[in-house]
C-alpha cells in the first residue's frame, strides 16, 4: 500500500507522536502541533477526570479515551491502576451496565444474537483483528444486578481492559463478546431505548445449541482462542460441556475461587488455626460460592485432610437457610456436594441461626445482600476467634455483606479481612489498617496470559490452583510484615507475571502446553521471556517510531519515497 492510500485510524491521533510519525500516519495538521511528553498527556487526563463529580461520568470519559487513543488510555490505567481500576470495572461498571443502552455512543465488542443462529461464523469474520482471548457473557446475571440482557456488555469490555492493563495482552488481540439470547427483564423489554432483542430468554436447550455453534465458530476462526465465560446465570453447563474440549474457563467460578483461595491460604497461616480446625460458613450457595468452597476443599486436602474431612468443614447458607439433605426442597445440582447430613433433622433457616450453631472460624459472603454480616455476628466472630476470617466478597460495594470499618470495629481490630469491592483503610487504636481486596483481577489476567503464552489446549484445574498458589506467594516482604493478605494493587503487572508463570508451569506438568521454546527455561529465564511478550503502553511510542523510520528507510532504498509527503 502506498503512503498516499493510508487512512488514519483512531489510535494514530496521539499528540506524543513525532512530526515524522504524523506525516507517516497522515495526521499532521489534524492534531495540535505540539509534540507532547507523555506525562503532560496524563496530567490533562487526570485534570479532566477530577472535574467530573460522578463515577459514571468518569467511566464514560475513560471509555471515550479508550476508543480514540487506546495507548494513552492504557498508559493512564497502568500508571494509576489503583484509582482507575474501580472506574473501569467494579464497582462503577455496574452502573455502566444499568445505563448501557441509554449511554450508547459507539460500537464496542461483538454482539451475537439468537436470530443469527446458523450464521455465527460469517458474523465473526466482520471482526477485523486476530484474537487471542475473548470474554463472553449472555448478560443473564451481571454482578449482583440480575438479568441485564445486552446491557451486560460492559462486563466483557471492562474485563478485557484489565487483561490488557494488568497482564499486557495486546488490545487488538481481545474480543468483548455479548450473546443476545433474550432477557427475562420485563423493564428492559418495555424500555424504548433498550438495544437488545425484544424477546424472552431462550430455553436452556436452545442456549446450549447456540453456544455449540459459537464455540465451534470461534475456534475455527481463531484456533486456540482462550474463552473466558462471565456472568451467566447458570454457568455450570457451559463449563462442564466445553472445558474438556476447548481452551476456556469461568472466572465467576474458577477465578473467584482462586483469588479467594490465595487470601485463605495466607489468612489461615496468620490465624494460627490448622485446616482441620477451620469451620467455614458461606452466605451464598450459588455458582460463585460453590466454586470458592471447592477450591478451598482442594487446599485443605493438600494440607492433609481427606476429601470428606475437607468437605465437612463447610456449611453453606442460601435464601432458605442451611443447605441440608432433608430440608424438603429439591436442591440445585451444584449445591448437593456441600449439603449437610449431620443436622439431626433440625433446620437452620437464617444466617444468624447457622452461625450460632457452627461457631465458625471463617465467615464468607457471596450473597449480594448488603450488610447481612451484622454487628452482632461480627462481634461473635471476634469472641470465638483470636483472628476471625471475614470475607464479604459481593460486588458492587452496596452489596458487600459488611464494610471493613465494621469488621474492624466489632472484632476488636483482629479480623483477617478481604472484600470483593474496595474499602478505605481504617485507623484503629492509633494504627492504620489496610483492607484486603479479593479482587479477581489478581488472577484472571495472569491465567489468561499464562494460557496464551503456553499455548495450552485446555485450562486444567491444576492451572487454576497454581494461579492461587502463585498469588499467595506474591507478597513482598514489607506486605508480609504489615499482615496483608494480597499484594499492593499498584504491583499488579508484576503479580500477573508471577501468576502467569505458575499457570505455565502447571500447563507443562499437565502436558497440555504446546509452546516448546520454554520447556527447558529456568524460572529467571521464563520470567524474562514472559515480560518480553507483554504489551507495554509506555513503550508504544518508541515502538511506532522505530517501525515508521524502518518503513521510511525501506522505501528510500526501494526508491518509493519520491514524490510522497515524507
Amino acid at each position: 500500500m502506498s503512503t498516499s492510500d493510508r487512512t488514519p485510524e483512531a489510535g494514530h491521533y496521539d499528540t506524543s507522536h513525532s512530526i515524522a510519525v504524523r506525516r507517516f500516519y497522515r495526521t499532521q495538521g489534524l492534531i495540535p502541533p505540539a509534540v507532547e511528553d507523555q506525562d503532560v498527556q496524563l496530567q490533562r487526563c487526570l485534570n479532566q477526570l477530577s472535574r467530573k463529580e460522578k463515577d459514571i461520568d468518569k467511566y464514560l470519559y475513560l471509555s471515550g479515551l479508550r476508543n480514540t487513543n487506546v495507548h494513552l488510555f492504557y498508559r493512564l490505567v497502568t500508571k494509576h491502576i489503583k484509582d482507575i481500576a474501580p472506574l473501569i470495572y467494579t464497582p462503577t461498571v455496574g452502573d455502566a451496565c444499568l445505563q448501557w443502552s441509554h449511554n450508547y455512543v459507539q460500537p464496542e465488542g461483538l454482539y451475537l444474537s439468537y436470530a443469527d443462529k446458523g450464521h455465527v461464523a460469517s458474523i465473526l469474520h466482520n471482526w477485523p483483528q486476530n484474537v487471542e482471548i475473548t470474554v463472553v457473557t449472555d448478560g443473564s446475571r451481571i454482578l449482583g444486578l440480575g438479568d441485564l440482557g445486552i446491557n451486560g456488555m460492559g462486563i466483557p469490555v471492562g474485563k478485557l481492559a484489565l487483561y490488557i492493563a494488568c497482564a499486557g495482552i495486546r488490545p487488538e488481540a481481545t474480543l468483548p463478546l455479548m450473546l443476545d439470547l433474550g432477557t427475562g427483564n420485563k423493564d428492559l423489554l418495555k424500555d424504548p431505548l433498550y438495544m437488545g432483542s425484544r424477546r424472552e430468554k431462550v430455553s436452556p436447550q436452545e442456549e446450549l445449541e447456540f453456544m455449540d455453534e459459537v464455540m465451534i465458530a470461534l475456534n475455527e476462526k481463531w484456533p486456540g482462542i482462550v474463552v473466558q465465560f462471565e456472568d451467566f446465570k447458570n454457568p455450570f453447563p457451559a463449563l462442564e460441556r466445553y472445558q474438556p474440549k476447548y481452551t476456556c474457563f469461568n472466572d465467576d467460578i474458577q477465578g473467584t475461587g482462586a483469588v479467594v483461595l490465595a487470601g485463605i491460604i495466607n489468612a489461615v497461616k496468620k490465624s494460627g488455626v490448622p485446616v482441620k480446625g477451620q469451620r467455614a460458613v458461606f452466605m451464598g450457595a450459588g455458582s460463585a460460592g460453590v466454586g470458592v468452597a471447592k477450591q478451598i476443599v482442594e487446599y485443605f486436602m493438600r494440607e492433609g485432610l481427606t476429601e470428606d474431612q475437607a468437605r465437612e468443614c463447610f456449611w453453606l447458607v442460601d435464601t432458605k437457610g442451611l443447605v441440608t439433605n432433608d430440608r424438603g426442597d429439591k436442591l440445585a445440582e451444584h449445591k448437593i456436594y456441600f449439603s449437610r447430613n449431620d443436622n439431626a433433622g433440625k433446620q437452620y433457616k437464617t444466617l444468624a441461626e447457622v452461625v450460632d450453631y457452627v461457631k465458625p472460624t471463617i465467615l464468607m459472603g457471596l450473597s449480594t445482600i448488603g450488610g447481612i454480616f451484622s454487628p452482632d455476628l461480627l462481634t461473635k466472630m471476634g469472641q470465638w476467634n483470636q483472628r476471625p476470617l471475614i470475607f464479604p466478597l459481593s460486588n458492587p460495594s452496596a452489596n458487600s455483606e459488611c464494610t471493613f470499618e465494621d469488621a474492624v470495629k466489632y472484632t476488636g481490630g483482629r479480623a483477617l479481612f478481604a472484600s470483593g469491592s474496595p474499602f478505605p483503610p481504617v485507623v484503629y487504636e492509633g494504627k492504620s489498617l489496610q483492607p484486603g481486596q479479593g479482587n479477581n483481577m489478581y488472577v484472571f489476567p495472569g491465567i489468561g496470559l499464562g494460557t496464551i503464552l503456553s499455548k495450552a489446549t485446555v485450562v486444567t484445574q491444576s492451572m487454576i490452583y497454581a494461579s492461587a498458589e502463585a498469588l499467595s506467594a506474591a507478597l513482598s516482604p514489607p506486605e508480609i510484615a504489615q499482615g496483608w493478605l494480597y499484594p499492593e494493587i499498584a504491583r499488579i503487572r508484576d503479580v500477573s507475571v508471577t501468576v502467569a508463570m505458575g499457570v505455565i508451569r502447571a500447563a507443562e506438568e499437565a502436558g497440555v502446553d504446546r509452546e516448546t521454546r520454554i520447556k527447558d527455561m529456568n524460572d529467571e529465564e521464563l520470567e524474562q521471556w514472559v515480560r518480553s511478550r507483554m504489551y507495554h503502553p509506555h513503550d508504544e511510542i518508541q515502538r511506532v517510531e522505530k517501525e515508521v523510520y524502518s518503513f521510511i528507510e525501506d522505501l528510500a532504498v526501494k526508491g518509493g519515497i519520491r514524490g510522497s509527503h515524507l
